[in-house]
């Protein structure tokens, strides 16, 4: 009896057959491609900027001893993290998380204290240093609280601060809509603002045709694999 041979066609079938069922099961429990739509996080990261996501690190274990094994933990203050937008769970959103559950978070002048003290933030940026909002509609952007963050939840804001949409406004990120980390930028290219609105397969296709040919050139090499802090 002749040994059973696998014809090329199946050889090939079973190899991407394998090939997608990994990248499903990466792209859904461990890794997440984001594009970073405006300016609230700069300068930490910059409108155009592809980001990695790891979306392992927050998952839930049923187990003590796993998180000993595998590379997960709680979210920390100072994390980068993307998640489900409150107020449109259709739409994800980056901050950083600020506040953890159980902490009186207040903002002075534009200072951020966590339960009474000053919270040091080299990563921050004021793009309008000079004028502090008492009151109107900017009044909760520089002077804020104290609120205290339910347990459960995180409060978040953008490294932009004089503009950035974040927990000063719609409230408190739920633990369970957080998907996830962002670790490493693999790829900037400087879109303008206001790009992410566009849509259409007209804008599609040709901002695929515009991205192509001005690849080497708008590619942004110095930001390649740097890792986000």
């Amino acid at each position: 009896m002749q040994p059973f041979k696998k014809s090329v066609f199946r050889d090939y079938f079973e190899t991407i057959l394998i090939g997608l069922l990994a990248l499903t099961f990466a792209k859904t429990f461990v890794f997440q491609q984001f594009k970073i739509p405006t300016s609230s996080m700069e300068d930490s990261l910059l409108i155009g900027d592809h980001l990695a996501v790891n979306k392992f690190m927050f998952g839930p274990v049923s187990f003590a001893w796993e998180r000993s094994i595998f590379p997960q933990r709680d979210v920390k203050r100072g994390d980068v993290i993307v998640f489900r937008f409150p107020k449109n769970t259709e739409v994800d959103f980056i901050k950083r998380a600020i506040g953890m559950p159980g902490d009186t978070i207040e903002i002075i002048d534009k200072q951020v204290y966590v339960n009474g003290k000053a919270l040091k933030e080299p990563y921050k940026i004021h793009k309008d240093p000079f004028t502090i909002y008492q009151d109107g509609m900017l009044k909760k952007r520089d002077n804020f609280g104290p609120v205290i963050v339910p347990d459960g939840c995180y409060f978040a804001m953008g490294d932009n601060r004089d503009n950035s949409d974040d927990s000063r406004f719609w409230g408190f990120v739920p633990r369970e809509y957080i998907r996830g980390r962002a670790c490493v930028i693999w790829w900037s290219y400087p879109d303008a603002p206001g790009e992410y609105k566009k849509t259409g397969l007209i804008h599609f296709v040709s901002d695929i045709a515009k991205k192509i040919i001005t690849f080497g050139s708008k590619t942004r090499w110095k930001r390649f694999f740097l890792v986000v802090r």
